[in-house]
């Protein structure tokens, strides 16, 4: 994959990282754990995809 594409890549993945990381926090301020959990494994594998990709 060329440069400019992984960039730009690695960011949609960051920007997916944060929305996935407010999801999870207004969740578990609400009270509603499951979807807390489920919103924070999907934050760990973004950022993951994201840390690599912009590497």
């Amino acid at each position: 994959m060329t440069r400019p594409k992984r960039r730009s890549l690695g960011a949609l993945f960051a920007l997916l990282t944060a929305v996935f990381a407010s999801v999870a926090a207004y969740s578990a301020a609400a009270g509603a754990w499951v979807i807390a959990a489920a919103a924070g494994a999907l934050t760990l594998w973004m950022g993951e995809l994201s840390f690599r990709t912009l590497r």
